[in-house]
């Protein structure tokens, strides 16, 4: 007498092959009496993969598996958004977080594949990058949504956007520099990387609002940090050195620990600085007057809503589109922290 198959599962479960398939490899999500009703079949027939069923099914009982790739965790900011995600998350699941210390595309890929095999949905920060986006085409088609954080992506299959309205957030830092500097003059603006979106949105909006609503500043030159910390320190540095003059910086991206460093050296005075995101470096940054302002994304919010859209589109899968969730941003200054 031969083994029982898949097919003979199927068969007494009154379900397709592919079902028992999704059911064992965790394919696409399956409902819970259906997978019930896969796990009683291969009982009765002693199907020798019965254990295996009913380990992925109480691992759907638990909650769904959510994974999560950051950024470098050296970086403060993506330390306390992976302490927000893991509040978040909480009882609900479980948290798989990775940081990613290299940021080249065939790295993120090959994190990527890997953590597709460890959980049901990702959330990702990263570069748009054609390579990226192909991978996440590549596993949506196998079931695993991929969630842009923080900086969009434009892969077609991309599950949705968490995240925030970065022309807000590049205007109303031209906003401030125009408001607070003491004369028109000459702008700076660093970014990692002009690959991630919500940088290059940043950039775009920032000089849109300046040539409208206040021509008399000029945006000099965008140096990029490639989110390096000393990178950004000595760009920070040659931009003080060659224009003593200087009325602004705007830091729309990484590194934010070197430019911070090279104020502290240099000291230029009347100088409007603008980052992004609160954290402990950010707060001492404007209690000691080397920052005018901070932008920040509401981390626990942010998280929050990150988790229940990842929820979401697991119960419904075969019924949602890609979804877009646009957060307000935080304003601080010396005043508010």
């Amino acid at each position: 007498m031969t083994d029982p198959t898949m097919l003979d599962v199927a068969k007494l479960a009154g379900v397709g092959v592919a079902t028992v398939d999704r059911v064992i490899n965790k394919r696409a999500s399956v409902r819970p009496e259906t997978a019930q009703r896969v796990l009683a079949a291969a009982e009765q027939l002693g199907f020798r993969r019965t254990g295996l069923i009913r380990h992925r099914i109480d691992e759907q009982q638990a909650g769904p598996r959510l994974g999560f790739i950051l950024q470098k965790r050296s970086t403060y900011f993506y330390r306390e958004l992976g302490l927000a995600i893991e509040q978040a998350v909480g009882s609900q699941g479980k948290a798989v977080i990775d940081y990613l210390d290299e940021l080249t595309p065939q790295h993120i890929v090959a994190r990527l594949q890997e953590m597709a095999r460890k959980v049901d949905a990702i959330a990702l920060v990263a570069a748009d990058h054609p390579q990226v986006n192909q991978a996440i085409d590549m596993l949506a088609v196998q079931g695993t949504p991929v969630f842009a954080l923080v900086s969009e992506l434009s892969a077609e299959a991309c599950a949705g956007y968490v995240g925030l309205d970065n022309r807000k957030v590049g205007r109303s830092a031209a906003w401030t520099i125009s408001r607070l500097a003491p004369r028109p003059g000459k702008v700076g603006l660093i970014l990692g990387s002009h690959r991630y979106l919500c940088q290059e949105q940043c950039e775009i909006s920032f000089r849109a609002y300046l040539r409208e609503y206040a021509p008399g500043f000029q945006v000099l030159e965008t140096l990029t940090s490639l989110e390096d910390i000393h990178l950004a320190q000595a760009a920070t540095l040659e931009l003080l050195d060659r224009h003593p003059d200087l009325a602004g910086i705007y830091v729309a991206g990484g590194g934010i620990e070197g430019v911070l460093e090279a104020l502290r050296e240099q000291r230029p005075a009347g100088l409007v600085t603008v980052c992004h995101d609160l954290t402990d470096i950010t707060r001492q940054a404007l209690n000691d007057d080397l920052v005018s302002m901070v932008l920040s994304h509401p981390l626990e919010w942010l998280s929050a809503r990150l988790v229940d859209s990842m929820s979401s589109v697991l119960r419904d899968k075969p019924a949602r589109g890609p979804t877009q969730t646009i957060l307000p941003f935080t304003t601080y200054t010396a005043a508010n922290v």
